[in-house]
């Protein structure tokens, strides 16, 4: 708890005026979608769907990251302070019940040592990869109920367990994760598939007698998950506003470079923010720094012969580091001319065309967090286990020997012996190393920066009477994933009170394939390029007439300026367009109405 409340230390500084200073588009954009499920409940309407944003096609909530598993529930929270308390304490809160839900599982399941537990799950919450992520996406911290999943998973078919109690306990987990995070519970499902044919290969008679049980708990799992989320699926993939893949692909080149694996994260103790200049050109997904991946060697070339965990654990680094490459092999920020493992797959497989390789990296950082359990367990139990009794000799009738009474109580005897001294040392270096490895991973409080609130127009409700139901407020510029981020926050912080057009989503272009943003119409591309020159490019007759057709595809009623680093020219442009505007409050008005009809 103390580590999520470090994280989000700079939002709490001043929550209502704070976004993340590296990705402020994706923290106004969860800022937007905790708003949408506390509009979804409060107007009854179907969550999958808004018609908030990108009006008047509206958005698909299914087919992006919407959390509805955390909006819908957070709902009175948002109802009561706002978006933007809502987010950090979600984002605080989802880190650390990650961590809490990791240790539950590693301390019930696979070590004995509590202070193993709480390292290991120390580590799976606060992954430098996972708080990259924190960074305006708490969808990825999202994770708490992957380690129940797995533990779920791992246990199906024991001697003595009901497959049917199993089957439908996970199934209703893993439908659940569906509205929380798909792309991390598709890594976690690839992960168990390995662990699982790793653990067939070395324990091939368990395996068999596991196997009925195991197939039937997860077919009964599988198939409630599918009844419970099949409508929902199914509005994704094939409801309005889906979209199939990318257009171009744009990340699937997204690879792991191999230097990152031995550098520091940025948000991290140790690390450094010039470094991910040159090569934090994709996500920080590995970033474990070279000390952690030095004890994480040495701890599996310890362990790997002594524990089926152990061989598990080399398996799915190995595995997953090298799919986390990508199509290319990158080396300190260049590209060789070696090619990665996505180099062979194809960029149109269903799913795969959705993936980033850069995230199978995270498998590797979950692998990472049990070994670090798994080191500290060994080293706990060597430091626990007795020195050798030496036996004393017997007399013939079976009676012990009076030359030897020490012997005889079991008591030690002659100088401490070699193994005996090794643990003494063993076990202090052994802790030492791994609180050195991961000392340095402590995360550091998020960047964070300042943004204006809405125009005091927006928050009272002065756009009331210019918005009747049915139409639609154009904020200038209009909200989209390069520009209008603070008229994005408009909607979300007045409650979705109006809907308006553009947006920050994936959503579908001309040919059906994902584009960030609505596809651009003529009036948009005018706002866009004149923002970015800074000056009132000439003007033509047929501009204005585009302007008019664009407000009546859009329903608006009003547009609207307020503050902006570009609002004179802006000003200039819309008055060239619409004509005179109205200095309203703390806004420049253009009621359209008139126009429009």
């Amino acid at each position: 708890m103390l580590l999520g409340v470090l994280v989000c230390l700079n939002y709490w500084g001043d929550v209502q005026h704070r976004v993340s200073s590296h990705l402020p588009t994706d923290h106004s954009w969860f800022e937007w979608l905790f708003s949408h499920g506390a509009y979804s409940l409060r107007h009854l309407e179907n969550p999958l769907f808004s018609m908030r944003q990108n009006a008047p096609d509206g958005v698909n909530m299914m087919a992006n990251t919407s959390v509805l598993g955390a909006t819908l529930p957070l709902a009175p929270v948002t109802w009561l302070f706002g978006p933007q308390v809502t987010y950090a304490l979600y984002l605080g809160g989802a880190l650390a019940a990650t961590a809490g839900t990791s240790y539950w599982m590693l301390s019930r399941h696979l070590v004995r040592s509590r202070a193993a537990a709480f390292v290991g799950g120390a580590f799976l919450g606060f992954a430098p990869g996972i708080v990259h992520h924190a960074n305006g996406q708490p969808n990825f911290v999202s994770n708490y109920l992957l380690p129940v999943i797995v533990a779920r998973v791992l246990r199906l078919g024991e001697p003595g367990r009901s497959w049917r109690r199993d089957g439908v306990v996970l199934g209703l987990l893993v439908a659940y994760q569906i509205f929380i995070n798909e792309e991390m519970l598709l890594l976690t499902a690839l992960g168990l598939l390995v662990v699982v044919a790793a653990y067939a290969v070395q324990r091939p008679r368990a395996a068999r007698q596991r196997a009925g049980g195991f197939l039937a708990a997860l077919g009964l799992g599988g198939g409630l998950t599918l009844l419970l989320t099949a409508y929902p699926i199914w509005f994704q993939f094939n409801g309005p506003q889906s979209y199939r893949g990318l257009q171009g692909g744009v990340f699937h080149n997204w690879g792991e470079d191999l230097v990152a694996f031995v550098t520091f994260a940025r948000d991290t103790a140790a690390g450094d923010e010039a470094v991910e200049k040159t090569i934090g050109l994709t996500e920080q997904n590995s970033w474990f720094g070279w000390p952690l991946v030095l004890v994480a060697l040495v701890a599996l070339v310890l362990l790997v012969r002594r524990s089926l965990a152990a061989r598990i654990v080399a398996v799915l680094v190995v595995v997953f580091t090298v799919a986390s490459i990508g199509p290319v092999v990158r080396f300190d920020g260049a590209e060789t001319t070696i090619d990665g493992p996505w180099a062979y797959i194809s960029d149109d497989l269903p799913l795969v065309e959705m993936m980033m390789p850069t995230r199978m990296a995270l498998v590797v950082a979950a692998a990472l967090g049990v070994l670090l359990a798994l080191a500290w367990d060994a080293l706990a139990r060597t430091a626990q286990a007795p020195a050798p009794v030496v036996p004393a000799p017997r007399s013939s009738a079976g009676t012990t020997g009076s030359t030897a009474p020490a012997q005889a109580a079991g008591t030690r005897t002659g100088p401490t012996s070699g193994p005996a001294r090794a643990r003494r040392w063993l076990r202090p270096v052994g802790y030492a190393a791994v609180a050195l490895a991961v000392l340095p991973l402590v995360p550091r409080p998020l960047p964070a920066q300042q943004i204006d609130p809405p125009p005091r127009f927006i928050t009272a409700g002065g756009w009331r009477p210019y918005v009747p139901a049915g139409r639609t407020l154009v904020p200038v510029p209009i909200p989209s994933n390069v520009h209008g981020l603070p008229t994005l926050r408009w909607s979300a912080l007045t409650g979705h009170a109006f809907p308006v057009p553009g947006g920050y989503f994936i959503g579908p272009n001309a040919d059906g394939e994902g584009v960030f943003g609505a596809p651009n119409r003529p009036t948009s591309t005018l706002v866009y390029s004149t923002m970015d020159a800074g000056t009132l490019p000439p003007l033509t007759d047929e501009n204005r007439h585009q302007a008019v057709e664009d407000l009546r595809y859009w329903k608006a009623s009003v547009v609207v300026l307020g503050a902006h680093p570009r609002e004179a020219v802006l000003r200039d442009l819309m008055t060239a367009l619409l004509g005179p505007a109205q200095r309203v409050d703390d806004v420049w008005l253009w009621d359209v109405r008139p126009l429009v009809g």
